[in-house]
């Protein structure tokens, strides 16, 4: 049974940075793409980040390219994401999803999410 666990959400202030880690278990997922959702208050999920098996093949919203960096350790079965110079409109619930199609992950049509982690930035 696939399990996603996420970390490292919290509050920081505009400008800060945070890292999410994302643990996944239930089998091995080197070769599934790995990936980054977010859900504001009142507002429809929305695709962050996302990264093939490899790594060297990664995906990113408009709105968080340049500031957000997403990556892996298949050894570990864990992505993180960077997330730099945030803003108050990153707030928001971030949920790790995986997938072993590319395009089926970055459309957000995977049963596989996590349970999400809160990320308030303060302006």
């Amino acid at each position: 049974q696939v399990q996603l666990v996420e970390s490292g959400g919290g509050l920081v202030q505009s400008g800060g940075s945070l890292r999410l880690s994302c643990a996944a278990s239930g089998r091995t997922f080197s070769t599934w793409t790995m990936g980054w959702f977010r859900q504001a208050p009142g507002k429809a999920r929305e695709f962050v980040a996302a990264s093939k098996w490899s790594g060297s093949n990664t995906n990113y919203a408009d709105s968080v390219k340049g500031r957000f960096t997403i990556s892996r350790d298949n050894a570990k079965n864990t992505v993180y994401l960077q997330m730099n110079t945030l803003k108050p409109e990153d707030t928001a619930v971030y949920y790790c999803a995986v997938h072993p199609i590319w395009v089926r992950l970055l459309r957000g049509e995977t049963d596989y999410w996590g349970q999400g982690t809160q990320v308030t930035v303060s302006s």
